[in-house]
């Protein structure tokens, strides 16, 4: 019985584990819209934050529902609480530093850069 506690318990937490954010995205972002608006994007293991140039701040809960990488472009799914979906994708082969963020139809929702502010045209120069 014990065992069987002990199993139920471990698989519980690869689970929770598994629905988390990945390391790779965590962390802070400066992101901008495609009508060149820019923002501040903060991942935490649970948790999107998008803060405007206005201060104003929009909280969401989320997991992480898949991953693929193909030829060291990485793509990771989130489901945000309301139900929408977004990719999270790097299209630069082993560059995580600079990525999109896509709605559930692959439009660009905004870029993402650790360091600059970019655009789309800046992250197509670099495939």
């Amino acid at each position: 019985m014990k065992n069987t506690y002990v199993s139920i318990l471990m698989l519980f937490a690869m689970v929770m584990v598994a629905c988390s954010g990945s390391e790779t995205y965590r962390g802070s972002w400066k992101g901008m819209k495609p009508n060149g608006e820019k923002v501040t994007i903060d991942f935490t293991a649970n948790v999107m934050t998008i803060t405007d140039s206005t201060k104003s701040t929009k909280t969401f809960d989320y997991t992480q529902n898949s991953v693929s990488i193909s030829g060291s472009i990485e793509t990771y799914g989130i489901t945000v609480k309301d139900g929408r979906v977004y990719q999270i994708y790097f299209p630069v082969a082993n560059d995580e530093s600079i990525g999109l963020i896509k709605d559930a139809d692959g439009n660009n929702m905004y870029t993402i850069s650790r360091n600059n502010y970019v655009t789309n045209e800046d992250i197509n120069k670099l495939q």
